[in-house]
């Protein structure tokens, strides 16, 4: 045998025992579970982090099985379909705020599977949580519909009254205050994620109160649907609801899960995995937008280009101080920025100037 040969199967031979005591690659494709609190074709929430699974299936090939279940509710229906998914899966993503405390009763009894639940705060050495830092996205948003906006009333049609939701509010408030102080803001709240009819309704009940642009943070394209037959504006939600709305939507906050899925089903793969809390937003790419609408004025779209660069560079907050808790108790002073991270995720408070009243 050469000394060439006899060379390269000694490497063989040394990275099987390595690989064989270690672990670290598997030659099995990783099979990954996506658990879907709405259907995949809500053009929304579901249908962005569907998204992300099918680019994980399209990077990775071979090398990935991955099962999705859809429209899975926020009760004992959750826990028993993530239980049946860690019988036969390798990671699970679970992808609602209600899905966290079921997610970690199931993670504790099953220490092997690895899991990511979206938008919570439980870890466990097997547990993941994931979020996207949308109130960037708000931050934008809000600037232009302070510009846009010919009554001066803001509607918004929200979910729950969860932190990431209230975080939303606040943002897009305070940023359309800052171009435009004699703006108000108007909330629905409609106890759902994803109902159509609900939505709808909400969006008629703002107009009626003289909204005449509307953001929301549910997850069907119906908002967009009713500002685009009263001749109104308003903002896609989790992906680009142009089709439904091409003269109303002015641009639309994007998730984009790929990137994150990827690496985090590769990192299985490589044997990599460990627990992480991520809560990435414009300048990490997870928070994108869809394209400005040419019916928008040149400086005002300038003037959304330019946040979002600040955004992606570090060199902005959406919550900058003096800002005022609603109440007029002081939150933040002068050039103070949020100075711990739960300042963030745990907010439950509007600020002050928004004339709602907090939901209990």
């Amino acid at each position: 045998m050469s000394n060439r040969r006899f060379s390269s199967v000694l490497k063989l031979s040394i990275l099987s025992v390595v690989l064989a005591f270690t672990g670290s690659v598997s030659a099995d494709p990783v099979k990954a579970a996506f658990v879907y609190i709405g259907p995949t074709g809500d053009h929304g929430w579901t249908f962005a982090h569907d998204q992300g699974a099918k680019y994980v299936k399209e990077k990775m090939g071979d090398d990935v099985v991955i099962t999705t279940v859809e429209s899975v509710e926020e009760n004992s229906d959750s826990e028993r379909v993530i239980t049946s998914l860690a019988r036969k899966n390798d990671i699970i993503f679970t992808t609602s705020f209600g899905y966290m405390n079921p997610t970690v009763k199931v993670a504790k009894r099953y220490p092997d599977v690895k899991f990511e639940h979206a938008t919570g705060y439980m870890l466990e050495d097997n547990l993941s949580v994931y979020s996207a830092r949308f109130y960037e996205g708000r931050h934008v948003i809000g600037k232009i519909a302070g510009r846009m906006t010919k009554s001066n009333v803001i509607g918004y049609i929200a979910s729950f009254p969860i932190p990431e939701v209230i975080r939303g509010i606040n943002s897009a408030y305070l940023a359309a205050k800052s171009v435009n102080p004699d703006v108000s803001m108007k909330i629905v709240w409609v106890y759902t994620w994803y109902d159509p009819g609900k939505e709808a309704d909400a969006a008629n009940a703002l107009i009626a109160q003289g909204a005449d642009i509307l953001m929301q943070h549910t997850d069907s394209t119906a908002p967009i649907t009713v500002a685009e037959e009263k001749g109104i504006y308003a903002f896609g939600q989790a992906s680009n609801m142009r089709e439904w709305g091409p003269n109303a939507q002015l641009t639309g906050i994007i998730d984009d899960w790929g990137p994150y899925y990827l690496a985090r089903v590769q990192a299985v793969k490589d044997g990599t995995w460990t627990s992480s809390d991520t809560f990435d937003g414009v300048k990490q790419g997870m928070v994108k937008f869809a394209p400005m609408n040419n019916n928008m004025p040149v400086d005002v779209k300038n003037e959304a280009m330019k946040a979002i660069i600040d955004l992606s560079m570090g060199a902005i907050h959406p919550f900058t101080g003096p800002i005022n808790k609603q109440d007029g108790t002081p939150w933040l002073a002068e050039g103070e920025t949020p100075p711990n991270f739960p300042d963030l995720l745990t907010m439950d408070f509007y600020v002050e100037g928004i004339d709602s009243k907090y939901p209990n």
